[in-house]
């Protein structure tokens, strides 16, 4: 039976429900919450965090896709807040998606804000978002080896491309560990490395507050892409599923997302998550059964998705796809399905 989670942010539920943006809000004494847009996405915000420090200054968590819309959005949160883009004194990154990071280097540029970023998202920022020649390849061979036809090779390798105008590439100032405090004045967070929707991915966790700054790895309604990508390490879903162990016994009494709303009810969320990367697990293995010898692409076809399948963007697809073959790869390390040596690549249920 699903999870109903304990809703604290019920002002970002109401908005969310009237699919409008929520207001900036004071959390905490010093802590405020800030949709930034974003464009053309089902998700339509993201939850900027400001941290007010101890003898002046703000430090952010993540900072929105970099757009004039969301750049806007920004600054007026921040103005409601009480302070500017120059009181801006540090971003933390908790992940390279645009929504996360763009703006982070347009923040810098106007207020001389360090950047922190985990080395294992680090690596990816000048091939994904530089020089992009290595990753498209990379990304179209994947495709090629998935089984997506010819067709709609060239428009889903080239999907994510549309987003390098989105981030105004920053290399990382400060890199974060996993298991270091960071001492921001007032606002010591401890940082909890958790890969699998991207390799670097990290949450933050205030011991004094009893706050998990989650990002995208727990999410109150929805599951983060977990997907096997040309820049992902080979077993996301596994490294995902470790990471959500890694929260677990945290004593959070309240969860503050990048999207969606917040909520209080930790573990019990985590254990759906687990529950639904589990199903799909089986439904996977049950078309790999039904028809042995599908590609991931074929598999991708027969699985359900949350909208119909022509209604997702080139993108979605990719994605799609991604993250079937993330749960191919996790039940051939079961030893439950196998695969080809051939391209595109075959899975079948292992007797």
């Amino acid at each position: 039976m699903p999870v109903v989670v304990v809703v604290t942010g019920l002002l970002q539920k109401e908005a969310w429900g009237r699919h409008v943006l929520p207001p900036v809000e004071q959390v905490r004494p010093g802590l405020w919450s800030l949709p930034v847009p974003i464009p053309n996405n089902p998700l339509r915000y993201v939850l900027v965090y400001a941290l007010e420090l101890d003898g002046g200054g703000v430090a952010l968590i993540d900072a929105g896709w970099n757009t004039d819309e969301a750049w806007s959005a920004l600054n007026d949160g921040l103005a409601i807040a009480g302070g500017s883009i120059a009181d801006v004194r540090s971003v933390l990154v908790t992940h390279i998606h645009p929504d996360h990071y763009g703006l982070a280097g347009r923040v810098r540029e106007s207020s001389g804000a360090w950047i922190g970023l985990h080395p294992r998202d680090a690596v990816m920022v000048e091939p994904r978002y530089g020089n992009t020649d290595q990753l498209l390849d990379d990304m179209s061979r994947l495709l090629c080896d998935s089984g997506v036809p010819e067709d709609k090779l060239p428009d889903l390798a080239m999907a994510s491309m549309v987003m390098k105008s989105l981030v105004t590439m920053a290399a990382p100032d400060v890199f974060f560990e996993d298991g270091e405090v960071l001492e921001l004045p007032g606002w010591p967070l401890r940082t909890i490395w958790t890969p699998g929707h991207s390799p670097g991915h990290v949450c933050f966790y205030s011991d004094e507050r009893k706050l998990l700054l989650s990002g995208d790895h727990v999410l109150p309604r929805i599951t983060p892409n977990i997907s096997v990508h040309s820049q992902q390490v080979p077993n996301p879903l596994g490294d995902y599923l470790e990471s959500l162990a890694k929260v677990r016994n945290l004593e959070a009494e309240e969860v503050l997302p990048g999207h969606e709303y917040r909520f209080s009810d930790l573990a019990p969320r985590l254990d759906e998550i687990v529950e639904h990367h589990r199903r799909r697990l089986d439904e996977i293995e049950g078309v790999v059964a039904g028809h042995p010898g599908s590609t991931a692409w074929e598999i991708t076809l027969r699985l359900h998705w949350s909208r119909p399948w022509d209604q997702l963007e080139g993108f979605m697809q990719r994605q799609a796809n991604g993250e079937t073959l993330a749960h191919c790869v996790l039940l051939e390390l079961e030893g439950r399905i196998g695969r080809s040596a051939s391209r595109p690549v075959l899975f079948t249920v292992v007797d």
